[in-house]
């Protein structure tokens, strides 16, 4: 659809209009909620941090992820660039108080900070106090301001591991604003070829399908040290099923198959998404079996328990390592699927819930006959029990899992490459 100079300019106002009711709602929410309060705070001192850390002679390069799945997605990426630009600073900004909270201290970054909300001043100023040689966005979170303000100095910019659907503002006519954002980055790297044919449809052509660079990053796993003596010491050499960030919508369906159906040879680790001690404490009361906290492992004899409860954080990847069965969580409820690759490329089999549309790679695992969905109680005790008697199957399914990772390596190679940075 095309719009006159005036509906352009009618459009831009409404966005701005709407960041601004936006950061007005933030601020009133922060004050019911402390996740969102982290986010307002850290927003107001972001400027202060970097004008104590950059000199108006420093070369430097930006990265921006939403959250910490995003990071995860652009670590490889951010990894080789680290390497190859010693001398530059590098600015990780975060969206999301998850993503920042979690890797503040990286050492991927000279400095890490909330991105400063997206109006026109906050994006000049940001930009002006950069200068980035080189911006990284991976996947989403599209700002207008800032990229158009990127634009506007002729810097370049890339999106990596992007993944766009119909239905997104993008290609709606009132999209116009973010739609126009795309057109700051020199060159797009796409998950799948409908983005790419969904880019083409606003003469976006700068775009090369690469697939998902988590691939690369699980597969990078596999070459780091994954022991955790203490996790042996619970396993004992016992079958072992990995409930990896779960909700509490998984976990009432896993505690139920946990105290009344599982083969009391079985071990179970639940590292769930939220480590608050209310929720452990919720947890717990629903177990009705021996279980052990992390935070109190060196009191018990682990290998006595039948429950490992994780009440810390940065462990899982490693944990997954010791799985012969993984669930994992967020698809039972609404809040999202979280990350199936970390235990696929152990070559195990896993378990999610119903809710996974918006999710292609669990969506491809399932194709591949690596994955299962599970919608209610009868059908988790079914697959589960399954896999626990049928070594054959938990054989097959996982190398199922391991070989289509390993299929769809390669992403990092081609954008380093576009880069002209080879490793």
């Amino acid at each position: 659809m095309y719009f006159s100079g005036k509906q352009n300019c009618i459009l831009n106002f409404i966005y701005n209009i709407g960041i601004y009711l936006a950061n007005f709602v933030l601020h009133c929410a922060a004050r019911l909620n402390d996740k969102i309060k982290s986010g307002v705070n850290g927003r107001k001192q972001a400027f202060k941090t970097l004008k104590s850390t950059l000199t108006p002679n420093d070369k430097t390069l930006w990265f921006h992820c939403a959250s910490l799945g995003e990071y995860e997605q652009g670590l490889p990426i951010f990894e080789a660039l680290r390497k190859h630009y010693p001398e530059h600073k590098i600015i990780l900004t975060f969206f999301s108080p998850s993503g920042y909270e979690v890797r503040k201290y990286t050492p991927i970054a000279d400095v890490v900070v909330y991105l400063p909300m997206d109006t026109t001043k906050n994006a000049k100023r940001f930009i002006s106090l950069l200068k980035p040689e080189l911006t990284v966005f991976v996947k989403y979170d599209i700002w207008p301001n800032y990229l158009n303000e990127i634009k506007k100095r002729q810097l370049r910019a890339i999106l990596i591991s992007a993944a766009f659907r119909e239905n997104q503002v993008y290609f709606k006519p009132l999209g116009k604003p973010l739609r126009e954002a795309l057109f700051a980055f020199e060159h797009i790297f796409t998950q799948n070829e409908i983005s790419k044919t969904l880019l083409k449809s606003i003469n976006y052509t700068s775009v090369t399908v690469s697939g998902d660079t988590r691939f690369d990053r699980v597969s990078n796993q596999l070459e780091q040290n994954n022991t955790l003596p203490f996790i042996e010491e619970f396993k004992n050499d016992q079958l072992c099923v990995v409930i990896g960030s779960s909700w509490p919508e998984d976990e009432i369906l896993l505690m139920e198959y946990i105290n009344n159906q599982a083969p009391s040879h079985v071990k179970f680790i639940v590292a769930p998404h939220d480590i608050k001690p209310a929720h452990i404490k919720n947890i717990e009361n629903q177990l009705k079996v021996p279980y052990v906290l992390f935070s109190k492992k060196d009191k018990t004899h682990l290998q006595n328990t039948n429950v490992f409860i994780i009440d810390t954080i940065g462990l899982l990847t490693k944990i997954y390592n010791y799985a012969d069965i993984a669930y994992v969580g967020g698809a039972m409820g609404s809040t999202g699927l979280h990350n199936t690759l970390e235990p696929a490329v152990f070559g195990v089999p896993v378990i999610i819930g119903k809710n996974y549309d918006n999710f292609p790679e669990a969506q491809d695992l399932i194709a591949n006959g690596g994955m299962f969905s599970i919608s209610n109680q009868t059908e988790l005790n079914s697959i589960l029990n399954e896999l626990i008697k049928n070594e054959v199957k938990r054989q097959e399914t996982g190398l199922a899992n391991s070989s289509f990772i390993n299929k769809n390596k390669g992403a990092v190679i081609q954008i380093l490459n576009y880069l002209r940075i080879y490793t």
